[in-house]
């Protein structure tokens, strides 16, 4: 099974938006330009929701199904482990291998020594057509980055052989994301070195790069930075793949890519001067447009999006703990749950909905609702019928903010 060149990973956490999501993908593809959804959900957000793997593959193909798209697609077991992989098997053909737990863990007996002994062009001046500068990279070096990650790709070769006993085609990535530190190019080129010679077939990796990707709101760092290490990260893996035999479609996988508005000229341009492709996901974005239409249809809907803010408000430091690493949130610049139900529909909305050269949005405000949805999911019917009830504004919402804001930036010049 072969990844296309384009994809996108789209989360639709109730199971309600499938169809307003690949319309995106179809109005892209009216412009000319194919790219294929992968609808995504972690285990965690499964728990927190009370929902199950399949549940994803049957809202994609009914979506599938409604709007004839006979392009690709595909449904991917998000962030899985050899603890949870085996329940999505059946209903995913996309399998996000996290082993960021595994990072820095020493490797057992002399998995460091062999790696290096087998890799010498790895040490001294590596050259990577498309970067300027050779890499210099001594043995002390290699050895440093072999003893930090030798171990996670041991685990991410362990799972993707699980994987491989159970089903004869899939897509591998593997994640390194949510770790502290940033990746480096050449240590790119070491960890897929390891990869291959582990025989982990990878069509995707997702490297943490530098600067923040806190979830629903813009990209915090240097841009010129950014701009350096996501081109050579691509030199690295067309490198990767001349020399170590990887698949010749492995590409980057840009993770919590939601509304990463001001790096998407960049990886746009990046990817029309090298021909790479790339995988970015979108997941969280469409929770908060689900909230934005039923804010927008008023009644019921207004009432229940500012209940859950007031929730949310009222349990801030619990819901911001497993994202603690991925959000930055000043409380002091939340709106008040009494400011908040004065709000019109429409103030609500602007608040919300991510333009951020609107006077009245509140990237705060955005953030925590953002990390929000399983108060959403305790309410139940109540919420899932209001999506069914309002769905033609709720659809909407859901579509122009993938269409308009999200592929747009990042495929059309």
């Amino acid at each position: 099974m072969t990844l296309e060149k384009y994809t996108i990973g789209v989360g639709d956490r109730f199971a309600h938006q499938a169809k307003a999501q690949l319309q995106a993908c179809v109005q892209l593809a009216a412009d000319g330009i194919e790219v294929m959804p992968v609808w995504n959900k972690s285990n965690r957000e499964h728990i927190f929701i009370g929902s199950e793997p399949q549940s994803v593959y049957d809202a994609a193909k009914a979506a599938v199904e409604a709007l004839g798209w006979e392009k690709g697609w595909h449904v991917d077991a998000d962030h899985i482990n050899l603890d949870t992989v085996d329940k999505y098997l059946d209903c995913s053909d996309f399998f996000t291998i996290d082993v960021a737990d595994s990072i820095g863990q020493a490797p057992e007996g002399d998995l460091v020594s062999a790696f290096v002994e087998k890799h010498p062009e790895l040490i001294g001046s590596v050259t990577v057509e498309g970067i300027e500068q050779p890499f210099d990279i001594t043995r002390d070096y290699v050895e440093e980055v072999a003893g930090k990650y030798l171990l996670a790709v041991a685990e991410a070769a362990k799972i993707y052989r699980h994987i491989e006993t159970k089903k004869v085609e899939f897509i591998a990535e593997v994640s390194m994301d949510e770790t502290d530190a940033p990746q480096t190019p050449p240590e790119l080129l070491i960890i897929l070195a390891a990869l291959a010679d582990e025989g982990v077939r990878l069509q995707t990796i997702a490297p943490k790069f530098t600067g923040r990707f806190n979830k629903g709101v813009d990209y915090v760092g240097d841009l010129v930075q950014f701009e350096k290490e996501f081109n050579d990260d691509l030199a690295v893996i067309a490198h990767a793949i001349a020399n170590y035999g990887l698949p010749e479609n492995l590409k980057l996988s840009v993770h919590s890519g939601s509304d990463k508005f001001s790096i998407y000229p960049i990886i746009g341009n990046a990817l029309r001067r090298t021909g790479a492709g790339v995988h970015v996901k979108t997941a969280g974005t469409t929770w908060l447009e689900e909230l934005i239409g039923l804010a927008e249809s008023g009644g019921d809907g207004l009432a229940l999006s500012k209940e859950i803010y007031s929730k949310a408000l009222a349990n801030v430091d619990d819901l911001c703990a497993p994202y603690a690493s991925v959000i930055d949130i000043d409380a002091a610049k939340l709106p008040s749950a009494e400011v908040v139900n004065d709000w019109s529909a429409d103030q609500y909305a602007n608040a919300l909905r991510h333009v951020q050269e609107h006077p009245e949005f509140n990237q705060h405000f955005r953030q925590l609702l953002h990390i929000a949805f399983k108060l959403a999911a305790k309410e139940g019917a109540r919420y899932t019928d209001l999506l069914k009830a309002n769905s033609e504004v709720v659809g909407k919402n859901v579509t122009e903010n993938l269409y308009d804001r999200h592929f747009k930036r990042l495929f059309v010049a």
